[in-house]
């Protein structure tokens, strides 16, 4: 009986696998049946150059050092990870501290609310005006993009703890850090990874947004340059490298999920 319970799980696993990778094909065949439409359909009607180019024409900028992919490239991506970084560090201690005290839950929580309702780009000529411009400044906006949510999330998460547990923790003498790594945090995980892939998403928003009221690097500093010049490609460009960053970003913490979580744990 084992024998035949063990191939029938074999026999899911396989399935599942082949699902897996029939639906990466299916979306690896539509992008370049997207590309290719594309591209036929800006030589057939012969559209205009500075309305849309063709993607041959984006891809060639690439080879112009004028626009200096790389370092450009590099800044945002600098911005994106390092306002990312900050927020899960900042976001999961402030979601630890509000679980620990009500005090500071009912004090500081409403606020951090308030100021989240805030439009962070009607902050930009102020941000300016106090931080100057900068790759420290672009962190900063993104920054505040990401952390209200993963805070909301880890804030959530801690509280959906089972409360025997925190009580057995208890009764054994168990510190509060402990009762944090061994309860709650493992507890937490599933919410604050749910947090991180939304944040993922917010901070190439925030560091795009960044460079566009006070950066003077970067790639959505470059738009604007371009943008004056009618250079429709290497808006296209800059656009597929920041979208390219943000995928990279979200695969990442992807896989930092399937490592640490179980399959049956995680919430998407």
């Amino acid at each position: 009986m084992s024998s035949e319970a063990d191939k029938g799980l074999d026999e899911r696993a396989r399935l599942e696998r082949v699902q897996r990778n029939r639906s990466r094909l299916v979306a690896l065949m539509t992008h370049v049946a997207v590309l290719v439409g594309w591209e036929l359909a800006v030589k057939l009607f012969d559209v205009p150059r500075f309305i849309l180019p063709a993607p041959s024409e984006i891809i060639m900028t690439l080879g112009s050092s004028r626009y200096d992919w790389v370092g450009n490239a590099w800044v945002t991506a600098l911005e994106i990870c390092g306002g990312y970084f900050f927020a899960i560090v900042l976001g999961v201690a402030a979601a630890l501290l509000f679980s620990w005290s009500k005090t500071l839950s009912m004090m500081f929580f409403p606020l951090l609310v308030t100021l989240n309702m805030i439009p962070k780009v009607a902050l930009g000529p102020l941000v300016i005006v106090w931080f100057s411009y900068g790759i420290s400044t672009n962190i900063l906006i993104t920054f505040s993009l990401c952390f209200f949510p993963i805070l909301l999330t880890t804030v959530r998460g801690l509280r959906e703890v089972e409360p025997d547990l925190l009580d057995l923790v208890k009764s054994l003498r168990g510190s509060r850090w402990q009762t944090f790594f061994y309860i709650q945090l493992p507890g937490a995980l599933p919410y604050i990874f749910s947090g991180m892939k939304v944040a993922a998403i917010l901070a190439v928003a925030g560091a795009v947004v960044g460079e566009f009221i006070a950066s003077d690097r970067g790639l959505g500093y470059l738009m604007i340059q371009v943008q004056a010049a009618l250079d429709t490609p290497a808006m296209f460009m800059a656009v597929t490298l920041i979208t390219l960053i943000g995928i990279a970003l979200y695969l990442a913490v992807l896989l930092v999920e399937h490592i640490v979580l179980p399959k049956d744990a995680r919430m998407s």
